[in-house]
Order: C-alpha cells, then sequence, then structure tokens
C-alpha cells in the first residue's frame, strides 16, 4: 500500500529509491503500488464438480468466482485447503461453452511427485500450503521439509494458461525426482435436474493431451461443435496414458536437484474453438516456454499499470482510502475476469455481465456502456472495442430482417445468432434495444484517450441511433420519446387463425426497453381508478407502416437520457467541426429541457415521474410512486435549482431512498416496494451512481459523498473477499442474485473516482443548468 516518507530524500539517496520503484511527487516520495499490494482481494476458492450452479434455486450462478484474463474463454480455480483433490494445481478449468459456464475438469493438470531415493510421493495435503490470487495472477506454494513447490498462472493470450512450476531443493542433498501430471474430464452437467452429457473424450499427444468434443447443440446449458478442442502441453518430453476420463502424462526423464537447487517446468493449457484457433495457439507454444520469464514480466507491468491508474486519482476526500481502493481493484479484477474476445457472432472484445451466471455470457447495450466507461481509464482500446462489439450489430437500411429499425443498437447479442439470423442461440434479443447511454460511454472514452478517429467512426453511428428513438419510439410525434419493443415474430399471437399483437409480449420487453424489467412503473394494471395501465402503440413511419411499437408512458429517465445525449453529440460536433448539429442539438436541449421541467415534475411530492399519455390526455404518474427515474433529470444537468432541492430532499429521507443501502430501485414507502425483487426494491448500483453524480451537479456534495460511503460499507463481501454482486438488498445490504458482476464493478470503479477522487461527474457538459 501506499506509505508517505515523511523527508525528502536528496542527492544519491534519492538517485536509489528512484531506481527501487518509488515515484517522487511534490518532494515526498511515494510506493509506487503494484499487484504484491492487493492479494486476495477474492476468494476464487473452489472445488469444481458437475453441480456447477448455486443450490439456491432463485438464481443460476457459478457456486465459486473464478480467475481469467485477457478475453479467454475459460477460467480457473483455486484449491480448497481442506479437500486434498484440489491441491497440487488449479482446479478446473471452467469453460464457456459457447453461451453458457461449464466446468470441464476436477483437476486438469495435478503434479505428482516421487523423491525416487526414498520412493515416497510427496503429498500435498501434508505440506505448509499458501494459496495467493494476485491481479492477474494466481500463486500456490508447497512447503516440505526438502522441498518447496511453487505455482503460478498467467494467461499469455485469449486462449491460453501459462503454468510454472518451481521446486526448489530445500535440503544440503541432491534430489532426485520423478513428475507426472494428472487429470480428468467431468464430462457431465447437472442442470435442470438431470445430468447431460457433454461428449468429451481425452487423446494423448506427443506432449500432452487434449480434450475432444462433439457437436452438442443444448440450447440452455451447453454448446458446442467437434472443432472446439482442450489441449495440455508440457514444456518436458513426457509419455501418456488414457484411462476412461482420466490420464496420466509422466515425465521421461527425471529430476535432478542439486542441494539448494531450483528448475522450472512449464505447462499452458488452451481452449479453443476451431482448427484456425488451434493451429494459432499450438504455434506459440514454445514461445511461451521458453519466453516464459517475459510473459510473467509483462503480465505484471499490464497490471500494475492497471493498478496504478485505477488508485492515481487524488482522493483528498477519503479517510478510508486503503479500504477504497481495494474496492476499486476488486472491480478492475472482476472487469477483467468477464472480459471476452471475438468469438462466434463477437467480432470484437466485450465485456460480459457475468462470465459466471448461466444466462449472462453476452453482450447487452446498457451494460457495455458502462463497463466501456470504467474500463476506459485503464485501457482505453477495450473500452473502444466494447463499444464496437455492440455497433457491429448496429441495424442498417438494407437489414434483411428488420430495415425498419435502421440506427437501433440490439438489446443483447451472443456467441450465436437467432433463428431470423441463421444461427441456433435463444438469447441474442432484438425485441427491443436499451436507454441511450451509448453517446455517455463514446465520450467517457474520449476524455481519456483523445482517439479523435475513434470519435469521427461512432458519430455518425450515434446519430443514426439517437434518431431511430424519434422515428421508432414517438408515437404521437410529439419529440417525447417512450420504451417499447420491434415488431418482431415473438410479439405476436394467433387469435382465430389471424395474427394480431402479443400486449403482454409487448408490454415486457418495453420494460426490457428500460433495463428496468419489473420496475413498478411498468406494472400493467397502474395504480389507482385515473390510471389507464400500459397499453401499447403503434410507431408509424410516413407510410403509415407500423415499424415499432411504445408504451402509453413518456418515460422521464428516457427523455432525460436524451437531452443528455444531445449533450455529448454537441461535445462531439464542436470537436469534429459540424457547426450545424451544434446548433441543431442545442436548439432541441432547450426545447426538451423546458417540457421535461413542466410536465414531468410534481411540486407536491418534489420529484419527477413518467406521463401517461392517452389522447390528447396526459396524466403524471406520480401515483405508482418514486423511482430511481426521477433523479436521472439531475443527472443529465436539466433540473432546475428549485427541482433538484425537492429532489435532493427525496433521496436523503430515510423513509424513502437513504435506506441502510441506499438509493433502492423503489422508494421504500411505496407500497410495492420489495427489497429483494429486481427492480422493485433492491439497489442497482448504475442507478445509485446516477443519482451521486444527480446530487454532485447541484452542488449536494456532502450528501453524494455520504451515500457513496454507504453503498462502499455496506455491500456484503465488498470490503472482504466476496464478490461485487448484480443488486443489493436496501434494507440490509446483503447481495443479491449474479456474483461477480461487471456494471456494479465499472460503478465502484466511477465512484472511486468521481466522488473520492476529482469530484467531476460524468454528466454531460455541453449546456448549462438552470439558474
Amino acid at each position: 500500500m501506499k506509505k508517505l516518507i515523511k523527508y525528502v530524500v536528496v542527492g544519491f539517496a534519492s538517485l536509489m529509491l528512484c531506481f527501487c520503484g518509488i515515484m517522487l511527487t511534490r518532494g515526498t516520495a511515494v510506493h509506487a503500488d503494484t499487484i504484491n499490494d492487493y492479494p486476495n482481494l477474492l476468494n476464487v476458492g473452489g472445488n469444481p464438480t458437475k453441480h456447477i450452479y448455486s443450490a439456491n434455486k432463485d438464481v443460476s450462478t457459478n457456486k465459486y468466482s473464478h480467475f481469467s484474463d485477457l478475453g479467454a474463454w475459460h477460467g480457473y480455480y483455486q484449491p480448497i485447503k481442506r479437500v486434498a483433490s484440489t491441491l497440487g494445481g488449479f482446479p478446473g478449468p471452467m469453460i464457456i461453452a459457447e453461451e453458457y459456464p461449464v466446468n470441464m475438469s476436477h483437476q486438469l493438470s495435478q503434479l505428482n511427485l516421487i523423491n525416487r531415493k526414498i520412493g515416497k510421493k510427496y503429498s500435498f495435503k501434508n505440506a505448509k500450503v499458501t494459496f495467493t490470487s494476485y491481479p492477474g495472477r494466481l500463486n500456490q506454494i508447497y512447503t516440505f521439509k526438502d522441498l518447496e513447490v511453487t505455482l503460478n498462472l498467467i494467461f499469455t493470450s485469449n486462449r491460453t494458461a501459462l503454468i510454472q512450476t518451481t521446486l526448489k531443493n530445500r535440503s544440503e542433498q541432491p534430489l532426485d525426482l520423478k513428475c507426472a501430471w494428472t487429470g480428468d474430464i467431468i464430462n457431465k452437467l447437472r442442470a435442470g435436474g438431470k445430468d447431460i452429457s457433454l461428449k468429451q473424450h481425452l487423446v494423448a499427444t506427443n506432449d500432452g493431451v487434449q480434450v475432444a468434443f462433439q457437436k452438442v447443440r443444448n440450447g440452455n446449458f451447453y454448446m458446442t461443435t467437434d472443432q472446439n478442442k482442450v489441449t495440455v502441453a508440457y514444456s518436458r518430453p513426457v509419455t501418456t496414458t488414457i484411462t476412461g476420463n482420466q490420464y496420466k502424462s509422466s515425465m521421461k526423464d527425471s529430476i535432478s536437484l542439486a542441494a539448494k537447487g531450483t528448475t522450472d517446468l512449464y505447462t499452458v493449457e488452451s481452449y479453443v474453438f476451431n482448427a484456425a484457433e488451434q493451429a494459432k495457439e499450438t504455434a506459440n507454444y514454445q514461445d511461451y516456454f521458453t519466453n516464459a520469464k517475459q510473459y510473467f514480466e509483462k503480465n505484471a507491468a499490464r497490471w500494475n499499470n492497471y493498478i496504478n491508474k485505477a488508485v492515481s486519482s487524488d482522493q483528498k476526500n477519503v479517510k478510508k482510502k486503503e479500504k477504497r481502493d481495494r474496492v476499486a481493484i476488486k472491480s478492475v479484477e472482476t472487469l477483467i475476469n468477464n472480459w471476452m474476445s471475438p468469438a462466434g457472432a463477437l467480432k470484437h472484445d466485450g465485456i460480459v455481465p457475468s462470465m459466471s451466471d448461466q444466462w449472462f455470457v453476452g453482450l447487452w447495450a446498457w451494460d457495455s456502456w458502462k463497463e466501456a466507461s470504467a474500463v476506459a481509464e485503464i485501457d482505453p482500446t477495450l473500452a473502444e472495442n466494447t463499444i464496437r462489439a455492440l455497433f457491429d450489430y448496429q441495424i442498417q437500411t438494407s437489414d434483411k430482417v428488420r430495415p425498419q429499425d435502421s440506427g437501433m443498437i440490439p438489446d443483447a447479442i451472443f456467441y450465436n445468432k437467432n433463428k431470423e439470423r441463421g444461427g441456433d442461440g435463444i438469447n441474442w434479443n432484438e425485441r427491443n434495444s436499451k436507454p441511450p447511454l451509448a453517446a455517455w460511454a463514446v465520450w467517457q472514452v474520449y476524455q481519456q484517450n483523445h482517439d479523435k478517429q475513434f470519435l469521427a467512426e461512432m458519430y455518425p453511428k450515434l446519430v443514426a441511433y439517437h434518431n431511430w428513438w424519434y422515428t421508432n419510439r414517438d408515437f404521437n410525434k410529439n419529440g417525447l420519446a417512450e420504451y417499447g419493443a420491434t415488431v418482431d415474430p415473438l410479439h405476436f399471437k394467433k387469435v382465430k387463425g389471424k395474427k394480431e399483437p402479443d400486449t403482454k409480449a409487448i408490454i415486457l420487453a418495453s420494460a426490457w426497453e428500460s433495463g428496468m424489467d419489473n420496475a413498478v412503473r411498468f406494472d400493467a394494471k397502474g395504480v389507482g381508478k385515473a390510471d389507464k395501465g400500459v397499453k401499447i402503440r403503434e410507431d408509424k413511419n410516413s407510410d403509415g407502416k407500423v415499424v415499432g411499437y411504445s408504451i402509453n408512458q413518456e418515460s422521464v429517465d428516457l427523455n432525460a437520457y436524451l437531452y443528455a445525449e444531445k449533450g455529448y453529440l454537441t461535445l462531439m460536433a464542436k470537436v469534429l467541426g459540424k457547426q450545424d448539429d451544434v446548433t441543431k442539438y442545442t436548439t432541441e436541449a432547450a426545447n426538451l429541457k423546458k417540457v421535461i421541467n413542466q410536465d414531468f415534475y410534481d411540486q407536491k411530492t418534489g420529484f419527477y415521474y413518467d406521463c401517461q399519455v392517452n389522447g390528447k390526455q396526459s396524466m403524471l404518474l406520480s401515483n405508482r410512486g418514486k423511482g430511481t427515474e426521477g433523479w436521472i433529470p439531475l443527472w443529465a444537468n436539466l433540473a432546475t435549482t428549485s427541482h433538484a432541492k425537492g429532489v435532493e430532499k427525496v433521496m436523503m429521507n430515510k423513509k424513502m431512498f437513504n435506506t441502510y443501502m441506499p438509493l433502492p430501485t423503489t422508494s421504500r414507502d411505496n407500497k410495492k416496494f420489495t427489497a429483494t425483487k429486481y427492480w422493485r426494491g433492491p439497489v442497482w448500483l448504475d442507478q445509485a451512481m446516477f443519482g451521486v453524480e444527480g446530487l454532485q451537479n447541484y452542488g449536494y456534495t456532502m450528501d453524494a459523498l455520504a451515500l457513496t460511503d454507504k453503498l462502499f460499507d455496506h455491500a456484503q463481501g465488498l470490503n472482504g473477499t466476496g464478490p461485487i454482486r448484480e443488486n443489493y438488498n436496501p434494507l440490509n445490504g446483503n447481495g443479491l442474485n449474479s456474483m461477480n458482476f461487471s456494471w456494479s464493478s465499472s460503478v465502484y470503479y466511477m465512484l472511486h473516482h468521481n466522488v473520492y477522487g476529482t469530484e467531476e461527474t460524468s454528466s454531460q457538459t455541453a449546456f448549462s443548468k438552470y439558474p
């Protein structure tokens, strides 16, 4: 950790400190943080079996956290000390079968050592053991009386992990060791109440073993082809034997260690999807072995760079700096763990919501915008590609499936496309989009790397997406958008042999489009007699053709996001010299700001709400209660100062949003508030951050700091070794739903910087606030 040296060191001594990796800042020497300063932030211990998923039937998430890096589609666990079968190697790997996590092996490469002189096997359960999970590297040390065994694992590419095995003779006598590795494949997945055969088998190779796959297309749990391969290769000559689902690779030569002598052995493990990837990785194995030291150094340098960028902010507000920094680094670890490289239909690197979760190994639009915004500082190339990955599938006018949605970004893309696009995936979703935060993300990246080419590349795509909201989600053409759904096969049903819109399916997709799947404000029945409930309306083009569906509800958050987007587009237009666009968006924003403040704010309750539209009549939906959408105008910098004051009072009210874990999705005083029910009460960190930044925008700095402290201090496991969760119970801080969740990690990273550091929010600054 950072330790301040109290006295200015001059002359030769200061030079020596510089050479020792000490950075001098303003006359005071400061120790540069490294991976060694942040061990064991996340418990990745595991005993993998066919039962990968948690016993909690309400979630479908891996019971263990894992380690992955560089966009690999597989990961590893650390052993559990009390479980002898996990010792001597790295349990796993867990692989992603295109879209689903699966434990492929209990232990794919487990070390076996025998002292040839006395014929005794070294039993790892009898050793003194130390397991350390550093950022970017797993480490194990086993200490015997006469021998020390050290294992280190890193990733050298997006398909291959490299394991270094260091044998050190602790005695004064030479050691003669017989060395072998054993491993297995589980070959089953327990899911849906039954065992699913993975149809794998082991094949001996000249330098180790290979796991061969067959074509299995189980759309809910496991998808592979006969091109998939997992390869284990050893740096020393071995002979491999196969017995069913187990193998043994024995070194042909024994190892002779002189007194106090040391030697290194290397293993690579690759997981690939096709022959081309296999050939590429195989061609690199010898380089990995020969230049292993350089690969470990390169890995450490990359992670040290991540760490120092993550903790480099001023932190003038923080009394608990070390504690807060650990959360920032855990956030980075989670984001990098969930980094997935191009494969299948995914053309660019991206960050999935959670590699641990059955349903979350894909790329969602607004998840990706948040993840890109966070990693922009530590890896702007990854941030740019995370955005590109979704824009690769922006709908074009020439699209054969839905040309009427030109400009739209689909909700979610996966390894496999859906049936309409020639694939066999069930997770790819074009039934809806997600809230317009893409321009926000692009601007966050630009602020870090000032890549004008990237800005020029994205600008016309962002404009097309922005325009889509007004052509396909504004049924009455009044300049106010609504959430809705696309014209999609799943949005129709047959009634007496005729196809007609399925209202329930369209309302469901509309709620998905908001990102708040089951939020109280989208309950179809509404609240009270005057509330007509949620209805669907047709969006038509100038020819009268239906191009989409909207609900009869102009959402305040959606239109505030669009206002903010006009701000980001204005900022980009200025950089790119597009003055006409600057004028256009500035004029549009002024009109939109006026309407939102006049028609979406309730003076009586001091909060912003959605507005229901029924013909020429409209109704402010304050009757449905307060939700996080009500503070988005503050985040967008469009609220009047008096309106912002009203919202601040609501947010800081302990009977409403200032709960133990603050800023729940539904106000605590709402009759429909449920602390554990997804978007009907739990704290979602993105909405919490928008609230905190909204308070900062209007000068409520101490309120923002107080709420952020609670978000950091009260989240279960955050400051220990627990995973960052999808959402949290606002009443007790307990973690809910998915584990190792990327957008939560993104928010903690950004709050660490924007509240505890610079105090500069991510909000648009093109348009000034009301006085």
